[in-house]
């Protein structure tokens, strides 16, 4: 049976991945307006990795006696000033992501719910390779500087073929 706090703290977690799922589905058609195509598509496989996430948890949450809660999700941004700050603004969520998913491992640590400790190890690790991802692209945009979208456009969705296979 699933400790009350940590399933709490799990429907939390849903509602936190669907927004993320909804961000980069924003993210997304904003690049696809723009006539970037390559970012648009990198930000769509974003878009359904993190709704895969978030149908994870609510499994999760579901088959260990909870119940998955599916709540709204707020209104993502729908314009941004440029492609480097909507990766800045990327990794920046990420970390948020990185530091609530740390929460409930504390919260699993301290209710001695070591099962649920071991399956969040999966997310611990994407957080770490979802970071290292978004870092990289933003290393290259800096690279680039304000000029030359083209190349980079074309080949970012190379960058994330070479991301680990436990991404998928």
């Amino acid at each position: 049976m699933l400790n009350k706090k940590v399933e709490k703290k799990l429907v939390e977690q849903i509602e936190k991945e669907g927004y993320s799922s909804s961000l980069y589905l924003a993210m997304a058609s904003w690049a696809e307006c723009n006539g970037l195509e390559g970012i648009a598509n990198w930000m769509y496989a974003q878009s359904d990795e993190e709704r895969m996430h978030m149908l994870k948890i609510v499994k999760y949450v579901n088959e260990r006696g909870g119940q998955a809660v599916i709540s709204g999700f707020d209104k993502p941004p729908t314009e941004f000033k440029n492609v480097k700050s909507m990766f800045e603004q990327v990794f920046e969520h990420e970390q948020k992501v990185t530091a609530s998913i740390n929460d409930i491992v504390e919260v699993c640590l301290n209710e001695k719910d070591f099962t649920t400790h071991n399956w969040l190890q999966w997310f611990v690790n994407e957080q770490i390779e979802e970071e290292a991802s978004v870092s990289a692209i933003l290393d290259k945009l800096k690279l680039l500087g304000d000029q030359n979208l083209y190349l980079f456009d074309r080949d970012i969705m190379g960058m994330r073929g070479q991301m680990p296979s436990s991404m998928e």
